[in-house]
């Protein structure tokens, strides 16, 4: 067996296997959102359109009484950084990372959501009685990490504002 000839095509079919790999945003990234449905979203891009759009973040209330809640994780920070919600209503957490990997933890509680950039990351949650929670990251997201935290509030139901369908409720409304 001639060695060149093996040594010639194993380094042919290495750059062959390489060149895709080198064509992750091209390639990667849309076959994965192609085959994630609709729970997927660009990180380049939520800022200016979709879902995650700044005017959309926050908590919204649905007819029935339920409120679902937008959020973003980035680089080190939560937006909005306090969100407001009543006591013993469901909550829908809907939250994706512009970023990095993040995991959103509600101190006191059990509940953890892992965010994972390009993706949506869905919650159900309640919380039955008033109260502040600390919402640290639990995911080591780079220097800035040890800063990275949000705020829940819960408040009565009948302390909590009447939104309208396009409004969006934080801290800051309160």
């Amino acid at each position: 067996m001639n060695w060149q000839k093996v040594r010639t095509l194993l380094i042919t079919v290495l750059l062959l296997c390489l060149i895709p790999a080198t064509r992750y945003y091209q390639i990667d990234v849309p076959l994965l959102r192609f085959l994630k449905g609709s729970r997927q979203v660009d990180p380049l891009a939520l800022h200016l359109s979709g879902e995650f759009v700044e005017n959309n973040l926050g908590t919204e209330q649905g007819p029935d009484g339920s409120v679902t809640v937008r959020m973003i994780a980035q680089q080190y920070l939560f937006i909005p950084h306090c969100i407001l919600v009543p006591a013993g209503v469901p909550v829908h957490l809907r939250i994706t990372s512009a970023d990095a990997v993040h995991s959103l933890t509600f101190n006191g509680t059990d509940y953890a959501v892992k965010v994972l950039p390009g993706t949506i990351s869905d919650a159900q949650l309640e919380f039955p009685h008033p109260g502040e929670y600390q919402m640290p990251c639990r995911e080591f997201c780079g220097a800035g990490h040890y800063a990275m935290r949000s705020e829940l509030k819960v408040v009565p139901r009948e302390q909590f504002p009447v939104l309208r369908p396009e409004e969006r409720g934080n801290c800051a409304a309160q």
